[in-house]
């Protein structure tokens, strides 16, 4: 466990990648020879497979205030200033009297994961004995693993890679061995470090080829396309916008990509992207985020029987259904209520459909097709979809357009089709790993926007734990203001510090952590969209909402109503966002 605590250190003190690799790499040399079981546990966690919180964090808090011999007012303002309750608790209670160096094994196996079952004098007769049995990094560590909240900031890639470095095991193979469901153990970590590397190669997918935004101007081609905010009297992104405006991003899109032939473009839905691999009589559907996502999706594996072996095709799963003749998209609120479960019944597969939608094929008859131009691995898709037929499956078909312009048009009836934007896509371009300059691009349309007031806030966790950086946002509902949004980012460093002082100089109520202030601010707010939602006062939830910008040119009487953001509701989302 102290080793394990070492490299928590280590990776906690870094941002640099190549040293959190070697940090970890450093930690797996010895520990998968000589204590394999704890190298599972440390991957599991390293790689984010965190158990879910195994005690209630009010008993918690009560017990470390009494082990400290503090009043709880006194732990409880010790939180709001650390902002981290394990770190709390670590730096609160006594350090332990005891020298016990257990295996992170025996730790979590022994001691942590059984407080789920236990009653509640059990729980806290075994969490005060580790208390008493470690100190400083240690208790962090086991306080943050039983709480839930072990993060480090490295992802399953840079795992992969410290691992393969240990052990001498290509990091493409590591990384498919981490994907899907595994058990934590010894056997693990031998099928994990097998030098037969024939396992990987039937369910693995290829890394995904990515875009980036639309650039601004020919010398930036990797900024970001970054309009200028909008005046008082310009219309806000939710409504149509300004089609002079459109046509002058048409110009700029001809003098950054040049001829307009050269490229194709496709609605970017707001889906989940996956690849659909059938190899050996079976069928794996890998997301993006290299998630194995077996059984969840039931129609498309069904239907990716149709395919021949050797097939990998890459596109995005979205909740969608044939109407009409025509392939009918629903919108991402509809996605959400099969996101996540493992087991879909028969009336979810009815109420929320989904279909493939294909935009590349990757690999045919067991060739690798990525090194070919774009147009010919859009022919072998389109061969492949009228041989085989595959159901529940559809090819995302090009849009037809001549001039910059057309697209420029096409692009604002996105969210009509439920979409985000437009993927343009060099028609001569091989399908690349990851980002790659000037292949494929971006083309969203803007958030949508609202002025709205900070009526709640609370501090913020780990370097921003000092400061109220935690905000809700309100809207008028008649004469009262209704909490709709949570928002975390988009402020500068002094702007953060100068609402941190209005919050402490116009509190007006306390809810625990939480402060009611005098609504005065007012921000704008910028969100990927809206659905309705029974767990909020409002009746709305956005996804994604961040501060666009501070208005301090508004009174709080200027900011948005209700009626507003309903208005901005897509109508299928009445009907598919919420369970009935």
């Amino acid at each position: 466990m102290q080793r394990f605590a070492e490299l928590f250190e280590r990776l906690d003190r870094t941002t640099k990648t190549n040293e959190k690799i070697t940090a970890i790499a450093d930690y797996l040399q010895e520990t998968l020879r000589s204590a394999p079981d704890d190298a599972a546990w440390a991957i599991h966690y390293l790689s984010g497979r965190r158990v879910k919180r195994l005690i209630q964090t009010g008993l918690l808090r009560r017990w470390a205030a009494e082990e400290a011999a503090i009043p709880d007012w006194l732990f409880e303002e010790s939180y709001q200033s650390v902002g981290d309750l394990a770190e709390t608790i670590s730096l609160v209670v006594p350090p332990g009297n005891k020298t016990t160096d257990r295996s992170l094994r025996h730790w979590v196996e022994e001691e942590i994961l059984p407080l789920a079952a236990d009653q509640e004098p059990i729980q806290r007769q075994r969490v005060v004995s580790m208390w008493r049995e470690s100190r400083g990094t240690s208790r962090l560590v086991l306080m943050k693993l039983i709480t839930g909240a072990f993060r480090l900031g490295v992802s399953t890639r840079l795992v992969a890679k410290g691992v393969a470095q240990a052990s001498g095991i290509p990091a493409d193979v590591i990384a498919h061995r981490l994907m899907g469901n595994w058990q934590p153990d010894a056997t693990f970590i031998a099928q994990l470090t097998s030098p037969d590397t024939g396992d990987a190669q039937r369910s693995r997918p290829y890394p995904f080829c990515l875009a980036h935004p639309v650039p601004s101007t020919p010398s930036d081609p990797l900024a970001p396309s970054d309009p200028p905010p909008p005046s008082d009297a310009s219309p806000k992104t939710n409504l149509p916008e300004d089609p002079r405006r459109s046509a002058d991003t048409a110009d700029q899109l001809e003098a950054v990509l040049g001829e307009v032939s050269q490229w194709t473009a496709e609605w970017k839905w707001d889906g989940i992207r996956g690849q659909i691999i059938r190899r050996d009589g079976q069928t794996f559907i890998w997301s993006r985020g290299q998630e194995l996502m077996m059984g969840r999706w039931p129609e498309l594996e069904s239907g990716a029987e149709f395919l021949p072996d050797g097939t990998v095709i890459d596109g995005e799963i979205l909740a969608s259904r044939w109407s009409g003749g025509r392939v009918e998209v629903l919108p991402f609120a509809a996605l959400q209520r099969r996101i996540g479960r493992t087991r879909i019944g028969k009336t979810l597969l009815q109420q929320v459909p989904v279909l493939f939608h294909a935009f590349d094929c990757l690999e045919y008859g067991g060739n690798d097709l990525r090194e070919r131009p774009w147009t010919n691995r859009w022919e072998q898709l389109v061969t492949l979809f009228e041989i085989h037929q595959p159901a529940n499956m559809v090819i995302n078909q090009p849009l037809s357009f001549e001039r910059w312009k057309d697209l420029a048009d096409l692009r604002l009836q996105s969210r009509e089709h439920h979409a985000e934007g437009l993927m343009l896509k060099r028609r001569d371009s091989p399908y690349s790993v990851g980002r790659v300059r000037g292949n494929w691009w971006k083309w969203k349309l803007d958030p949508m926007t609202v002025d709205a007031v900070l009526i709640y806030a609370q501090r913020g966790h780990g370097k921003r734990a000092g400061l109220y950086t935690d905000y809700t946002f309100a809207v008028w509902n008649q004469d009262e203001l209704v909490p709709f949004a949570k928002a975390y980012s988009g402020l500068t460093d002094a702007e953060i510090r100068e609402v941190d002082r209005y919050v402490r100089d116009h509190t007006t109520e306390r809810f625990g952590p939480v402060r009611r202030v005098q609504p005065q601010l007012v921000m704008e707010l910028a969100f990927e969209g809206l659905q309705r939602s029974r767990r909020h006062k409002s009746g709305i939830a956005t996804r994604f909402p961040r501060i666009a910008r501070w208005r301090r040119d508004k009174a709080i009487e200027d900011a948005d109503r209700l009626g507003d953001l309903l208005s901005m509701l897509p109508e299928e989302a009445d009907r598919v966002s919420e369970p009935a």
